[in-house]
């Protein structure tokens, strides 16, 4: 007979109430995130705008991106008791849609460092709507605060047995420079205190810039310490941890030193731990505010951290910030208010899921580097076909997949889950996923891709959209088909067009054109392969046929960096009358490639350029739209490449 006692009945319990503790913190970690957000105040810039509260966005924890191009989301003075903001923290409401932002309130180029007694308090539904309170602890607890000094790095975490929010911070007195943790819960509007503050955590040595996270039963406490000697001089500092099996304490100061950088010169602090997505690893991230660096160590356990420190790679310059987790959700909506979200957090990824935006002018795409356009209509739509370019400031060519867009007026866009991979097709070695076109025939639609020294590939979908798959299972055209060329590279490039006789034509090549029919199942050669040859042709890639009022166009980039030149014939298959140059060298962009297509009786010249700041470049591309016209005779007007594009024209 098993015989409970008092003290295995209190375990009992206790066990249970860790477990019930990890299930609701479990139920929040499990969702469906994809991406991080990232909350700072800035370190560079002019000091007076410095202290606000700013954005970024990242897919992986490492690599950033600051939102509305690093400016403040909203100015400190809309927020602030001082006008400046600092320290920001970022939490997710335990139970349903919300966010909790809690900030120092102080504006150090104004005001200095000699007192900031207030919190800014902050609470959205979406991430993108903010209401704003300040509570200023000398005048609303003036018994006990005063004559505070500080009341510095807010933070909030839910108290899952009080069922409340928990605001945390450091604080010091005019008349003690110790620096102690002090608690408080926040009021159901998230606009102050419920009650006093209380000392929650009172380090040996003092203590700052606290985040707390709760796991495996025990309330981890990272922060700023420090050791001093017998006569109070500080001989050390950085960042130290406390546990408690509660938030109300006792808590447990190990007097350990975490980071990386606690035995030398540099110093950090802002520590803040947060969870990487569908992982058991942990990012416990400082701020080196003298070096101008923000760095990681990572651990599994929370007690066992990795020695030598991460940096990040970012396009800002943050102090003291945190990070939560985002859904794609989330991600979108952030990008809809303030822009620079990673293209992959908003990309669709379930079959049915679309993603959609407005073009603001060119480039018209600014979430994806893309490359290579190639354009069919089918009825009231455009469907855009580009390639796409991996990263921003790549050094070389790295495309692994294509991409499909489609509109009805050239404004609102809509993105579809990536259709096709190089990986889809298995003969390709060479892993490159280059330019290509696809065309519509009996209900199918066929996309022809090169795939760089492995050949030309088909693939075939029901839907323009996709998905597409190989339709051969081998290569269309290889470099044997490319009789007149010596490099490995020939084979790419291609573009086909159907004649009003049905009959289809597949052009390709890369410093010598070639061009040839296709038979009716549009995935066989038909009879002899033939080279692009007239007076004037400069070939060098990008070939693409259209007709007008009669007469064939055929279009094509020249020299290096390439232009965009076009001849004129009476017959697709020539001779052919070179004409001149369409499109000049964009200066930003070694190559160009097009696609000329009528679209609602306009017509409409699409190219690529580098015109994504700052990243854009020849590896890291991006396309453009802008209006085609003819003259009289037929020939075409010159191409002037703008900025505001097409969009300038859609009301």
């Amino acid at each position: 007979m098993l015989k409970i006692t008092c003290t295995s009945l209190r375990l009992l319990l206790f066990l249970l109430l860790c477990c019930f503790q990890n299930f609701a913190f479990a139920q929040v970690v499990s969702k469906d995130y994809t991406g991080y957000l990232f909350a700072y105040f800035e370190g560079s810039g002019t000091k007076e705008t410095q202290e606000q509260l700013r954005l970024a966005v990242s897919q992986d924890a490492v690599t950033w991106v600051a939102l509305n191009n690093n400016e403040p989301i909203i100015p400190s003075s809309d927020i602030s008791q001082t006008g400046g903001i600092r320290d920001p923290h970022l939490l997710r409401a335990e139970h349903g849609e919300g966010f909790y932002l809690v900030a120092t309130d102080m504006f150090t180029v104004k005001n200095g460092w000699d007192s900031n007694p207030g919190i800014t308090m902050m609470k959205s539904k979406n991430l993108t709507e903010w209401k704003s309170s300040v509570i200023d602890l000398a005048k609303a607890y003036p018994k006990k605060f005063g004559k505070v000094k500080w009341v510095w790095a807010p933070q909030t975490i839910y108290d899952t047995k009080a069922k409340k929010y928990l605001v945390y911070f450091t604080v010091r007195q005019h008349a003690n420079d110790k620096l102690d943790f002090y608690a408080a819960y926040a009021n159901k509007d998230f606009t102050g205190f419920e009650s006093e503050p209380k000392l929650m955590f009172s380090p040996k040595y003092g203590g700052i810039d606290g985040d707390i996270v709760f796991k495996d039963g025990l309330y981890h406490l990272f922060f700023k310490g420090n050791t001093k000697d017998e006569a109070g001089k500080e001989i050390k500092n950085g960042i130290q941890q406390a546990t408690s099996r509660s938030l109300q304490g006792p808590w447990k100061e190990d007097f350990k030193y975490l980071d990386a950088y606690a035995d030398t010169a540099v110093v950090v602090e802002g520590s803040s731990i947060f969870k990487r997505n569908d992982t058991d690893e942990y990012i416990l991230m400082y701020d080196l505010y003298t070096n101008g660096r923000y760095e990681f160590q990572s651990s599994t356990d929370l007690f066992n951290f990795t020695k030598k420190p991460q940096g990040f790679t970012k396009n800002f310059h943050p102090r003291h910030g945190s990070v939560i987790s985002i859904t794609q959700k989330e991600a979108r909506q952030l990008q809809q208010k303030w822009t620079g979200v990673p293209g992959l957090l908003l990309q669709p990824v379930s079959p049915n899921d679309r993603y959609q935006f407005k073009s603001t002018g060119n480039p018209i795409i600014k979430h994806h580097y893309t490359a290579d356009p190639a354009a069919l209509v089918k009825g009231d739509t455009l469907w855009l076909y580009p390639g796409h370019d991996f990263a921003g400031g790549q050094k070389n060519y790295k495309m692994k997949d294509w991409l499909v867009y489609s509109t009805t007026d050239m404004k609102n866009w809509t993105e579809y889950p990536v259709p096709l991979k190089i990986t889809d097709f298995s003969w390709a070695k060479s892993g490159d996923a280059f330019a290509g076109d696809v065309v519509e025939r009996n209900g199918k639609y066929y996309w022809y891709v090169s795939t760089n020294w492995s050949g030309i590939g088909v693939a075939v979908a029901d839907r323009p959209e996709g998905p597409f798959k190989d339709a051969l299972g081998k290569p269309l055209l290889t470099n044997k088909d490319c009789f007149a060329s010596s490099h490995s590279w020939a084979c790419i490039d291609p573009a086909v067009f159907i004649d009003d006789d049905g009959t289809a034509w597949i052009f390709w090549g890369n410093r010598e054109g070639y061009y040839a029919k296709l038979k009716d199942n549009m995935i066989e050669i038909d009879g002899e392969i033939k080279q692009l040859k007239f007076d004037g042709l400069s070939f060098t890639e990008a070939p693409w046929v259209h007709k007008y009022n009669g007469k064939y166009y055929l279009s094509y980039a020249t020299e290096f960096p390439e232009k965009i030149a076009y001849a004129m014939a009476d017959k697709i298959d020539g001779p052919y009358v070179y004409k001149g140059i369409i499109n000049e060298i964009a200066g930003n962009s070694n190559t160009n490639h097009q696609a000329i297509i009528k679209f609602k009786d306009e017509w409409y010249f699409i190219y690529h350029n580098g015109g994504i700041n700052t990243d854009g470049g020849s590896y890291s591309r991006s396309i453009a739209i802008e209006k085609l016209y003819y003259h009289a005779d037929g020939t075409i007007k010159p191409i002037i490449m703008t900025t505001n594009g097409v969009s300038a024209e859609q009301k």
